[in-house]
């Protein structure tokens, strides 16, 4: 795990075809991260043109990812930017916004409360 401003991803070293990305995709993002403790989240899919900043922060981050990414951790974005459609990357939202799906976060509050 990475933070960046404040806000948590996950990276996929060994791209889509590994049983974690299936099953968070299959359950519509709904997961439970255990480190040290439980936490009911939501894994948002960051958008692939979205990638390069966290996947250069993850490199630097976990030495141990540098075998799966073929690029040194100190090279220029752009390099990150090409490969970012391999190495799928979520962010993390906690609270009750891992409840609510992305449309839902765009509503006004008040419709929000309306709804539920």
């Amino acid at each position: 795990m990475v933070i960046i401003d404040g806000e948590r991803y996950l990276v996929s070293m060994l791209g889509e075809e590994v049983d974690w990305v299936r099953n968070v995709k299959a359950a519509g993002g709904k997961v439970t991260l255990r480190h040290g403790r439980r936490e009911e989240v939501h894994l948002e899919e960051v958008a692939v043109d979205r990638r390069a900043p966290v996947l250069k922060a993850y490199l630097k981050r976990a030495p141990s990812a540098r075998p799966h990414l073929p690029i040194h951790k100190d090279a220029p974005l752009s390099e990150f930017e090409q490969v970012a459609s391999r190495f799928p990357v979520f962010r993390v939202v906690s609270g009750s916004a891992g409840r609510m799906n992305a449309e839902e976060r765009l509503l006004p509050d008040a419709y929000k409360d309306a709804r539920r």
